[in-house]
């Protein structure tokens, strides 16, 4: 349970045992000594240890003079302590950021099947956005606890952990054992290369995107386990190069986003996820019994192959994935008809 967590709460739980033990101690003492009721000695023993200067209930005998002189001496700079704690936790806010990491940790627990985004700058703002549009889980890890607590506030629907990415121990506190991919965006090629060591040797599995300043991080990253390496300087200015030697070409392409559901998209549907009756079928005989309006423009075989605008003959076998493009309305009519969640 979060509020037993004594790591986190020790100085708080501290204060209140000595404010219930101070409180107890009083009370019983008053009772004892000068045969005060209950609610008397409470009474007495609250004003006493916080000296506000209130007027004894009834005048006290030596012996009673003598217990709160020793009450006083005893409790003041420790009572002192102890409201002082309780009032920082309340006021610096320390129990909210507490409640918030646990909020975070227990979600967590849950997800499955998601993406681990490594950073929140240019290029991971852009990841969330695009996860975001398709409508996939993701966990974002941001080292900068001013940013983290920026996107709490502005965007508390995001699940995000502050932590090091670097860090074995933040890598798996995010699932990374069942995640379904991770990206990393740091500035940082050593950084990221450390990431995508740490996550490879914790999931074979995982496919694995990285970030890249230098050439020369590619085949190192590559190495190192990541499965596909982007270079963001070398696609931004190939891409503005592209505008100016086939500009219509090119705005065709930009046409075709895959930013999200109100414009035309495209997806892929893998091989395993077909429903049993369009095992081994050709692409002519799906195309012709579901007409979603959406049309098959890529075909990657089992080899890794890449088939554009293949054959109407070709057979969906084993390991091989079709890549469909249409608008929103014909790709949610191809996932209705095919009964799957056709992967962007």
């Amino acid at each position: 349970m979060m509020l037993f967590n004594f790591k986190v709460f020790r100085e708080l739980y501290y204060s209140l045992l000595f404010l219930v033990i101070t409180l107890v101690s009083g009370t019983l003492g008053y009772i004892y000594i000068e045969d005060y009721s209950f609610v008397d000695a409470v009474y007495m023993t609250v004003i006493t240890v916080s000296t506000v200067g209130f007027g004894e209930v009834n005048e006290l005998s030596s012996a009673g003079r003598l217990f709160t002189s020793v009450l006083i001496i005893f409790t003041f700079a420790t009572f002192a302590f102890a409201v002082g704690s309780i009032t920082r936790y309340l006021v610096s806010g320390e129990y909210r950021l507490y409640f918030k990491n646990y909020k975070v940790l227990s979600q967590l627990e849950k997800i499955n099947n998601h993406v681990i985004i490594c950073g929140y700058g240019r290029n991971g703002k852009q990841a969330v956005k695009t996860l975001r549009a398709h409508d996939l889980e993701f966990v974002v890890i941001e080292g900068d606890q001013e940013v983290v607590e920026k996107i709490r506030i502005e965007d508390p629907d995001i699940i995000i952990v502050h932590g090091d990415a670097t860090d074995d121990a933040t890598i798996q506190k995010v699932q990374v054992q069942k995640a379904r991919a991770l990206i990393t965006t740091l500035p940082k090629d050593a950084d990221n290369l450390f990431v995508v060591l740490t996550a490879r040797e914790l999931s074979k599995s995982l496919l694995i995107i990285s970030r890249a300043s230098d050439d020369r991080s590619e085949s190192k990253l590559r190495i190192a386990g990541a499965n596909n390496v982007i270079l963001p300087d070398k696609v931004g200015g190939s891409h503005m190069a592209s505008l100016v030697t086939s500009p219509d070409l090119m705005e065709f392409l930009d046409h075709i986003s895959m930013m999200g559901p109100d414009e035309t998209t495209l997806v892929e549907v893998q091989f395993k996820n077909l429903p049993i009756d369009f095992a081994h079928k050709t692409i002519r005989e799906i195309e012709k019994k579901y007409q979603t309006g959406s049309r098959i423009i890529g075909f990657k075989t089992p080899q890794n192959s890449i088939i554009v605008n293949p054959s109407p003959d070709t057979e969906l076998v084993s390991d091989s994935k079709l890549f469909v493009l249409g608008n929103a309305s014909q790709i949610k009519k191809l996932k209705e008809v095919l009964n799957i969640d056709a992967e962007s």
